[in-house]
């Protein structure tokens, strides 16, 4: 298909109920596009940010193509999307992310292949399709290791932390559900992301580099931006650079380091969609990662993301709420973005999230921690993404 400029008053589609649509339809109806936003549940939040509403699942395709062919583009918010959807959208319409970047990051081999094809440095790992193939392979992978699915998009019930022999034994319940991989865990100082943004004609632009923080599995705050050896962060940036001009994919897109003691840097992964680190953009540059994404899908220049405030930003659970209302009385620096979803659909992963602006990330940082609202994160939690 012809590669066109999307202008005011042209038709964006969103497809998925994830919260990132919410801000991505909110940005894209302050640019002037007119919003269909196609979920699978009719009491989503998203829904209420379209112009028009579509609800159908993802393999009913008579709802799909009318779907793709009232829109003039089509994006995805979530890289968990079903590839085979995407792959359909683009029969009848522009889907400028395209579908064989997912195709690589929702497969842990494919993925760990190509970054191991660019001499990116992965965690040691081993493909795993028996119990007795865990047991061999850890003499090699050592302790601490994780049992991972091969499809990503399962959450931590099919997940298994080994410390020790006597761990193995826990893998039973789940071995016999697919093929996983068995990965050393990484004995990190930080972890790192990268968020950016890649035109039709290759140029990137990028955010500041963020930390983020997990809790439970989950991201639970990043701050941005983080300090860092001049030299790591050139390197960040550069292998960073190097997996996208490999990648047919044109949008936001986030790659996420762990950072050594000794400051050696180990690729995570890559996420070919908006990610919820990229929240911290909100306040922290002078341009959102929603409006990038727009631009690079609409094919206006790309902005170049400059630092306006360090800012830290914090999801916030169901059990938060409450005690976020003292800080809502009292602080001026606290902003706030709750998805609303309805009660219908409790409990969520989050119920939004809420961005500190500081003159130093570290003051950030200390105003969080200052609340006591969260508790300090543990290694166990950051150990599976």
């Amino acid at each position: 298909m012809e590669q066109e400029i999307l202008f005011p008053g042209d038709t964006l589609g969103i497809i998925g109920g994830n919260p990132n649509g919410i801000m991505l339809a909110r940005a894209a109806k302050k640019m002037g596009f007119t919003v269909i936003v196609y979920c699978s549940d009719e009491s989503n939040p998203v829904l209420a940010e379209a112009d028009v509403k579509m609800v159908g699942k993802l393999n009913e395709k008579t709802k799909l193509q009318d779907f793709a062919q009232r829109c003039d583009l089509v994006t995805y918010t979530s890289e968990n999307i079903d590839v085979e959807a995407v792959k359909f959208l683009q029969r009848f319409t522009r889907v400028p992310q395209g579908s064989d970047t997912l195709e690589i990051t929702q497969d842990r081999l494919l993925e760990r292949a190509f970054f191991e094809q660019l001499n990116i440095n992965v965690a040691p790992y081993a493909t795993i399709v028996s119990l007795d193939d865990v047991y061999q392979a850890v003499s090699s992978i050592g302790y601490p290791c994780i049992l991972k699915p091969i499809q990503k998009g399962f959450g931590k019930c099919r997940k298994q932390i080994i410390k020790k022999q006597t761990d193995i034994a826990k893998c039973a319940d789940i071995i016999d559900l697919g093929t996983y991989i068995l990965e050393s865990w990484i004995p990190y100082e930080k972890e790192l992301s990268l968020t950016l943004a890649r035109d039709k004609d290759g140029n990137l632009t990028y955010f500041p580099i963020a930390e983020d923080y997990y809790r439970e599995h989950r991201l639970h705050a990043t701050l941005a931006p983080v300090a860092l050896d001049g030299e790591v962060a050139a390197e960040v940036k550069r292998l960073t650079a190097e997996i996208v001009k490999e990648l047919n994919y044109v949008g936001v897109l986030q790659a996420e380091f762990f950072l050594t003691k000794s400051g050696a840097l180990y690729i995570k992964r890559i996420i070919p969609a908006l990610y919820a680190s990229g929240y911290v953009f909100d306040k922290a540059t002078d341009v959102s990662m929603f409006e990038q994404h727009l631009r690079a899908l609409a094919q206006i220049p790309l902005s170049k993301p400059n630092l306006v405030k360090p800012t830290e930003m914090v999801m916030i659970a169901t059990k938060d709420t409450d005690a976020l209302r003292t800080q809502w009385v009292l602080k001026d620096n606290w902003h706030y973005n709750y998805f609303r979803y309805p009660k219908s659909l409790h409990p969520v992963k989050a119920e939004g999230y809420v961005l500190v602006t500081a003159d130093s990330s570290k003051h950030a940082k200390e105003q969080v921690e200052a609340t006591g609202i969260w508790d300090e994160i543990t290694a166990d939690d950051e150990i599976v993404e």
